[in-house]
């Protein structure tokens, strides 16, 4: 119950950040309640005095909330819609996000940029933007200044792509189809991706948005092999680094139950959609996670110097320009290869 108690407090300034950060996220969605939530929190962190009461709570929330929210999004997740839909961009998935990881891999040793940021940037990049940033932080025990850091580079092209795609598309020539897979393939974030296909929509008066919004899950999915991944890459660094050289592997320890919560969570809406049943409980499930995250978003921002994020951030961001355009690239040229431009 103590421990408990010395929670509350914490847990509670992080609420009460989220909040104004969850409606002015209604407002300025292309922006995203996340982003404003890390921002207020960084301003009231940067004043705040009395850590002593709220940082035990403030920890929960940037971690154990934010595995909470990584489960809560399965339940948005019908697994056999990704199937069908989804199948069709798959290699223009699947390349995309190698080639994100791997430009951040070889990038972060040429201008040694910091390892958590580069992989934070790199899977934010290539799988859904804020959410695997979610996912990935936990398990490579990234720090919350960290964390801003890559969020703050994510926020940036989800704006730029919003705000040029549309434009782009058309100068292209793009199909309704090929427009809805390069928003689902190349924009980082769901929110994003929905703010630009709607624009699409608006001007060419199509329905790209249901198409990319199922293109971009099934990028989601992509978090349960990169988080497991990393884990079992972190667990078998640490035990080759233990004393003596005489570290022993343990795959308890190393997997990510979060993960495996994740996975069950979409099966579950999977196998209850298909029987007909009322699925309102997951769609709320769903806006839970969300604003979880902007809980721990929140919680972040509150153990993050502005200062030093300014300072540090230039690296990260030319990373984070590199992939953007990287995925970009080959998003439409996969299109052109397969034939669904």
């Amino acid at each position: 119950m103590s421990t408990i108690k010395k929670k509350i407090p914490g847990v509670f300034l992080a609420l009460l950040i989220a909040l104004p950060a969850w409606i002015l996220g209604q407002y300025l969605p292309l922006v995203g309640a996340p982003v404003f939530a890390i921002l207020l929190g960084m301003v009231i962190g940067y004043f705040h005095t009395n850590r002593d009461k709220t940082s035990v709570g403030i920890a929960f929330t940037s971690k154990y909330i934010l595995q909470t929210a990584v489960v809560l999004l399965g339940f948005g997740l019908n697994l056999s819609q990704v199937m069908s839909v989804g199948l069709t961009s798959l290699p223009i998935i699947i390349s995309t996000i190698l080639t994100s990881l791997i430009l951040a891999y070889i990038l972060q040793k040429i201008f040694r940029i910091d390892l958590n940021i580069a992989t934070l940037v790199g899977v934010g990049s290539s799988i859904c933007g804020g959410s695997a940033i979610a996912a990935t932080a936990p398990v490579i025990k990234a720090k919350d200044d960290e964390v801003a850091t890559a969020i703050s580079v994510i926020f940036l092209f989800n704006i730029l792509a919003a705000l040029i795609f549309p434009t782009l598309g058309d100068w292209l020539g793009l199909s309704n189809q090929g427009f809805a897979i390069f928003a689902g393939t190349a924009v980082n974030d769901t929110s994003s991706v929905t703010a630009t296909a709607t624009a699409w929509d608006a001007i060419h008066q199509s329905n790209t948005l249901d198409t990319a919004t199922i293109v971009k899950l099934t990028r989601t999915l992509a978090i349960i092999p990169i988080t497991l991944g990393l884990s079992f890459y972190q667990a078998f660094k640490a035990s080759g680094n233990s004393r003596a050289g005489q570290g022993t592997f343990s795959f308890k320890k190393a997997f990510p139950m979060f993960v495996l919560y994740f996975l069950l969570a979409s099966v579950v809406t999977t196998v209850v959609t298909s029987t007909g049943m009322d699925t309102t409980i997951f769609a709320n499930l769903k806006v839970l996670s969300k604003f979880f995250i902007v809980m721990a978003m929140a919680a972040i921002g509150l153990n993050t110097n502005p200062i030093k994020l300014i300072k540090t951030g230039g690296p990260a961001l030319g990373l984070g320009a590199a992939c953007w355009l990287a995925i970009s690239i080959v998003s439409l040229t996969m299109q052109a290869l397969i034939g669904t431009w």
